[in-house]
């Protein structure tokens, strides 16, 4: 559903009440966006504006060298309203024109006709139904997703051309689609991931402002696994100084086991280039006591140092063994001596296991495979 009346940008040949030609409110910019067709803001969703486009291709080739468990992506939306301060795809978004901080939370691009253009690219003779990957970049079940309505013609779309898929989100509008999803599974190998690393409903509404938050996560982790479908749960960011005690990793694990989710993997705050400037402009504000510790943690890079990533893994092994995941297994997407392998691994539920269920042979044959981050 479209919000016709909100719309400020009209689409081409839209009317004005009074018959004339419709004209776009001075102040706003004509985007040099590709297939640009109206620019919209609405009441219920305050300080975001929504740019409809039409996509001539919505399939995204991952590229080849990389090491992640799927060779193909689609994104219907780029932006995203969850404004997660920590988000790692801030950085996409300056592709666009837009900046990699308010913009990115703010203007949210919408690919209308995503669910068309899929199904005639999957009905290809060329297809070779390799796994699909949904929320790779921004999240498809962000708020929008409920007017929008994206997501049902693109499942659909995908089980029914035999393709694998899998879904990684924080939104709880998911459990909307859980039926669809269902069915799908019953098609296709369908792989199921929630974004969760923390249980402080604070610190969550702080930081990642427009998600649901923790609790109502955790109902859909059960939910998802009631309704007999795999589920995941990525564990990250855990955040230094802030979401990484004893006592927030005990009652993440332990809420993530009660829950009933399949498997968990961790990893410490990620700081790209992009992410990291909003990153530490948030935490000046917030967190002031912390902006030396974090610039001295990160001085080498995007990634924490050597010796916290070496501390955290042996925390997150110590609590995953606790609450009963320590024999779960993943796909990782980096070499198995790599430090960062926990950070890497996608956990037991968020990928399609393969016909037949999980073997050794497999779990190597996807790990070895290209993918996008």
């Amino acid at each position: 559903m479209r919000w016709d009346a909100q719309a400020l940008k009209p689409a081409p040949g839209e009317r004005s009440t009074d018959g004339a030609p419709a004209a776009a409110p001075a102040a706003v910019p004509l985007l040099p966006l590709a297939g640009l067709v109206r620019s919209v803001s609405t009441p219920e969703f305050a300080g975001v504006t929504f740019h409809e486009v039409t996509a001539k291709s919505v399939l995204n080739k991952v590229p080849s060298g990389s090491r992640m468990p799927f060779e193909w992506t689609v994104n219907p939306y780029r932006g995203c309203s969850h404004a997660c301060v920590y988000c790692f795809a801030r950085k996409t978004h300056t592709y666009l024109d837009f900046d990699a901080g308010l913009d990115f939370d703010s203007q949210v691009v919408v690919k209308i006709n995503a669910a068309e253009v899929l199904r005639k690219e999957l009905a290809k003779p060329s297809w070779g139904r390799q796994q699909v990957a949904l929320g790779t970049n921004t999240d498809p079940y962000q708020r929008a997703e409920g007017r929008y309505r994206l997501m049902p013609g693109i499942i659909g779309a995908l089980a029914d051309s035999g393709t694998p898929l899998s879904i990684l989100t924080k939104g709880t509008l998911l459990a909307r689609d859980i039926p669809l999803l269902k069915h799908a599974a019953t098609q296709v190998p369908v792989g199921l991931g929630i974004s969760l690393a923390m249980t402080d409903e604070q610190l969550s509404e702080a930081i990642e402002p427009g998600t649901p938050g923790p609790r109502a996560r955790l109902k859909l982790v059960s939910r998802l696994r009631d309704a007999g479908l795999p589920c995941g749960v990525m564990a990250m960011p855990i955040l230094p100084w802030l979401s990484d005690s004893d006592e927030a990793l005990d009652d993440l694990f332990a809420s993530l086991a009660k829950a009933g989710a399949t498997g968990v993997t961790a990893g410490a705050l990620y700081l790209k280039p992009g992410t990291r400037e909003w990153f530490m402009q948030w935490l000046a504000a917030t967190h002031p006591e912390l902006v030396g510790r974090y610039r001295r943690l990160y001085s080498t890079g995007s990634y924490a140092s050597k010796e916290y990533r070496s501390w955290l893994a042996g925390k997150v092994r110590y609590f995953k063994a606790r609450h009963g995941f320590g024999g779960s297994h993943g796909f990782s997407h980096r070499d198995v001596d790599d430090p960062r392998g926990e950070e890497a691994a996608y956990p037991e539920g968020s990928i399609p296991e393969p016909a037949g269920g999980h073997t050794a042979e497999a779990a190597a044959a996807q790990a070895s495979q290209p993918t996008l981050f």
